[in-house]
């Protein structure tokens, strides 16, 4: 049971503080004088212990991302937006490289259907004690119809998603950053929030190191299909080809 799952606290669950719906909270990032147990500062950015640990045999940390409660990573300056999914992947590297875990994951949730509690924006990483999370993931979930490939760095619709339905995934190798990596990551998480088709207003954006390369997998969250919740069996839709082509014609001048 301890390699396969994790266990929620909850009695420290019940303590959380929760204004992604309920918008009278007081949001305890903006409150920026009285955070504690700061790990790392990168101006506005803000790398931080999880005051609400609720995963036991977990090192919980989270990455305020600005000091907008209001901002969004799909309109981010390129800017700041290159500076955060560095200082993020940095982090998280190092984390991973201290060798105290079995695997560490780097995950982003928005908006109320991702499991996030909290709107304003931020990222989580985490050291799993006893479960190595890269034995759950086949690379096949990040294959896909190529979207743009510029710089090393390639952009995908997921052709065999892991959960089912539309997942894009970004990735690029592990040597260094490249500005197309936060670019494309961006434009997926643009066109979920504008442009797809099933007005998604919630996302999940999972980080993965495997095999030399960082994968960005983004996931637009809508109410999870009860084949996959009930049989594990995701879903391929039939349009795949005609939402590639719609993200180039949107964002690479292209009809293809």
């Amino acid at each position: 049971m301890n390699k396969s799952h994790l266990f929620f606290n909850t009695s420290i669950g019940v303590q959380k503080p929760e204004n992604i719906r309920n918008k009278q909270q007081a949001c305890p990032f903006c409150q920026r004088d009285q955070l504690t147990d700061l790990l790392a500062v990168e101006g506005p950015m803000i790398l931080l212990k999880n005051k609400y640990p609720v995963l036991e045999n977990a090192y919980q940390t989270v990455l305020i991302e600005t000091d907008d409660c209001h901002g969004e990573l799909s309109t981010y300056s390129p800017e700041h937006l290159h500076k955060l999914i560095r200082f993020g992947i940095k982090n998280w590297l190092d984390m991973e490289k201290t060798g105290e875990f079995e695997s560490v994951i780097f995950f982003k949730n928005h908006g109320p259907l991702s499991g996030g509690t909290l709107a304003h924006p931020h990222m989580q990483i985490i050291g799993l004690q006893t479960i190595d999370c890269k034995e759950k993931i086949e690379d096949v979930v990040f294959e896909g119809i190529v979207i743009h490939e510029e710089e090393g760095v390639q952009f995908t619709l997921s052709t065999k998603p892991r959960i089912g339905f539309y997942e894009f995934n970004v990735r690029m190798d592990d040597t260094g950053y490249s500005e197309r990596f936060g670019e494309n990551l961006q434009i997926a998480v643009h066109y979920i929030l504008n442009h797809f088709p099933f007005k998604a207003g919630s996302y999940n954006i999972f980080f993965h190191h495997i095999n030399g390369e960082i994968i960005a997998k983004i996931v637009p969250r809508f109410v999870t299909t009860p084949l996959y919740i009930g049989y594990g069996i995701p879903q391929i839709p039939n349009n795949l080809e005609w939402m590639a082509a719609k993200v180039k014609k949107i964002y690479f001048n292209s009809e293809k």
